[in-house]
């Protein structure tokens, strides 16, 4: 593990990896600070409280190497004590339900990082994978109560319109928190060069993630190819407002692609990714530290890297959280 990286804030903007010891022992190892750490997609509010309890005892009982975070002040001290940070997060507002006093209820829980959509319509506007009509009214509010309680706007499987609107309604910055450039590879989850400029110029956040099937490679790709899809984002973006967000999905089984890609009506599927398989050199979360050697291997400068690797990260949640 490099200086750099041990010395560094490392913040992983999105893993949706199955939550066990073995998991939560590879972050240490890969020298990760904090994650954003999906514990809703598809479930409703009551599935979802049941999640954040059980993620709650998992902290726990794993108290050796993990913390909540609330705060920014506590990923710092997570840092500080070398345990990684778990933020608590969503990648579908599904869990709202059509209530809006249930987000500041998810707040008091921890909750931090909200994805608006996942890939298909649901009450507030259009995931990725469909023809896009927008923000609803009642999106509109959902955003306006996250702003107010400090919990942020994710947009990664939001479609195009429903993006833009998302971005120009909330007063907060918001995300896209695992996403890849259209411009290196045509995918619907992936965002054209317009997108990544309109959410960066209006004060957004870029996570750029590693998922094979949106990489230029595919599952050919290595760690630099990760690391080239980063820079393309900084060079349209800038690099002070764009971070890492892997999309592990370590532990799971072909079952669990059969559940997060269905679609509305029954036995419908979204998609099929076919093979899943990580880019070479960062295979599993304890690799994260290639990462860093990839990006010092590029060229890039230190003060790059620390931004990257969590600097900004560290920024834009203190901006949306307020603290």
């Amino acid at each position: 593990m490099s200086g750099i990286h041990e010395s560094s804030i490392v913040i992983d903007g999105l893993i949706i990896a199955k939550w066990e010891r073995a998991v939560f022992e590879d972050m240490r190892k890969g020298g990760l600070t904090a994650a954003n750490c999906t514990v809703s997609v598809w479930e409703g509010f009551q599935d979802t409280v049941a999640n954040i309890a059980d993620m709650k005892k998992l902290i726990r009982d794993n108290a050796d190497l993990l913390t909540l975070v609330r705060s920014t002040d506590d990923i710092r001290e997570s840092k500080h004590s070398n345990k990684t940070g778990i933020i608590l997060g969503f990648q579908n507002a599904h869990a709202f339900e059509d209530n809006l006093g249930y987000i500041e209820a998810f707040w008091d829980m921890g909750v931090r990082v909200v994805q608006l959509c996942y890939n298909t319509q649901n009450l507030i506007g259009t995931g990725c994978y469909e023809r896009d009509g927008g923000l609803s009214g009642f999106g509109r509010e959902v955003i306006n109560e996250m702003n107010r309680v400090g919990i942020m706007v994710d947009l990664s499987h939001v479609g195009g319109n429903t993006s833009m609107e998302a971005i120009l309604e909330s007063k907060k910055p918001v995300c896209y928190s695992h996403c890849l450039p259209s411009g290196l590879k045509e995918h619907p989850r992936n965002k054209s060069d317009e997108e990544l400029k309109f959410i960066a110029d209006h004060g957004g956040f870029i996570g750029v993630t590693m998922f094979p099937p949106f990489l230029k490679r595919g599952i050919e790709a290595t760690v630099d190819d990760y690391v080239e899809a980063i820079d393309y984002v900084i060079n349209i973006a800038g690099e002070d407002c764009v971070g890492f967000g892997t999309d592990f999905t370590q532990g799971y089984d072909k079952g669990f692609f059969d559940w997060i890609t269905h679609d509305k009506g029954r036995h419908r599927r979204l998609t099929n990714f076919g093979t899943v398989l990580n880019p070479l050199g960062i295979r599993t979360i304890g690799e994260t530290p290639n990462l860093t050697a990839a990006m010092e291997k590029a060229g890039w400068s230190e003060s790059r890297i620390r931004k990257v690797l969590g600097d900004n990260w560290l920024r834009v949640f203190k901006d949306v959280w307020g603290s």
